[in-house]
């Protein structure tokens, strides 16, 4: 499927399926955190899905759109996306192998299991576990499906801003992470066609800003590195697909530290008793360094994933305000 750009009737197509098999996610107000930055803030909880974060919604929608899948789907993934893919091919009883890369933990790999897929192992990096990837599922004659260049992903994943719009239609500021990008993309795709005032902004891990530099060149950047802790954020690439919702849509991106990250983490526990990845904190970072611009504005923070490994959530637990 060529790379055409998904448009806000695709997003309520993909929500008949994904309200249908998921439900909706609630959308909270804090009153901690409207008080911390002089803000109306609200966190979209995508923690509640049955992989514990939004990626689900667009591999839900993508296997009932596709119809035939030669009988399974291959993808590649250190994370999110592989659970979602897992889970969204046990809904249809295809064969669901998620190519990661050496070092993967050990916790997200029985995770995929768990959901019956199966784990291949290639390459060091990201890269590399895609490239297999796809030349696995050739050689199996399984598809293929890119976790950012595949347009029905945005419009599952666009469902989750559909029902921010719904629940709160006065919002005025939504701050999404950016990993792959479809997530910030959607959110571009269903804001600005309804509201362009709507402000968008999504954040990188400052040791991964590939998309943040892309759109500041105006041009596809690849850093080759992604050094963060932010798994859902390690991203070394911009691809196609994203910068090209992205560009030009989107009001502002932000970089945040790791440290930064693991700071607005521990205040959404002991705000609100939600303990999110960093990715997932990510969007509260953030906002603390837009507080000005924020004051007296209704602010979605989308806690987009809430995957929490021992190592990360010890150090949640030692981080200092």
């Amino acid at each position: 499927m060529g790379l055409w750009v998904p448009g806000l009737r695709d997003v309520y197509r993909a929500r008949r399926v994904v309200e249908r098999v998921l439900g909706r996610t609630p959308l909270l107000y804090s009153r901690p955190l409207s008080r911390l930055l002089g803000a109306e803030v609200y966190l979209k909880y995508e923690c509640v899905l049955p992989t514990r974060a939004f990626k689900v919604r667009g591999m839900v929608y993508y296997v009932h759109a596709r119809g035939d899948l030669g009988g399974g789907v291959v993808v590649a993934s250190t994370g999110n996306f592989a659970q979602a893919a897992a889970y969204a091919a046990g809904l249809v009883g295809v064969r669901c192998v998620v190519v990661m890369p050496e070092g993967v933990s050990r916790v997200k790999v029985e995770a995929v299991k768990a959901l019956g897929g199966e784990v291949v192992f290639h390459g060091r990096v990201f890269d590399e576990a895609l490239d297999y990837a796809r030349w696995y599922a050739e050689r199996e004659g399984l598809t293929f499906v890119h976790s950012v260049n595949e347009p029905l992903l945005y419009a599952g994943v666009g469902t989750m801003h559909l029902e921010v719009l719904e629940d709160l239609p006065d919002v005025e500021v939504v701050i999404n992470p950016i990993g792959g990008g479809s997530g910030a993309g959607s959110a571009v795709i269903v804001y600005k066609t309804v509201d362009p005032s709507i402000r968008v902004v999504g954040v990188q891990a400052e040791g991964a800003p590939s998309v943040y530099l892309s759109l500041k060149r105006g041009e596809l950047v690849a850093t080759g590195r992604a050094d963060t802790r932010a798994e859902g954020l390690a991203t070394s690439r911009t691809y196609e697909l994203a910068f090209k919702i992205l560009h030009g849509r989107i009001d502002d991106v932000v970089l945040v530290s790791d440290g930064e990250m693991l700071e607005a983490a521990r205040m959404l526990y002991e705000a609100e008793r939600i303990i999110p990845e960093l990715a997932g904190a990510a969007p509260l970072a953030a906002a603390l360094k837009l507080r000005e611009g924020l004051r007296g504005r209704r602010v979605v923070l989308m806690v987009t994933g809430c995957n929490v490994d021992g190592e990360t959530l010890s150090a949640i637990a030692g981080s200092k305000g």
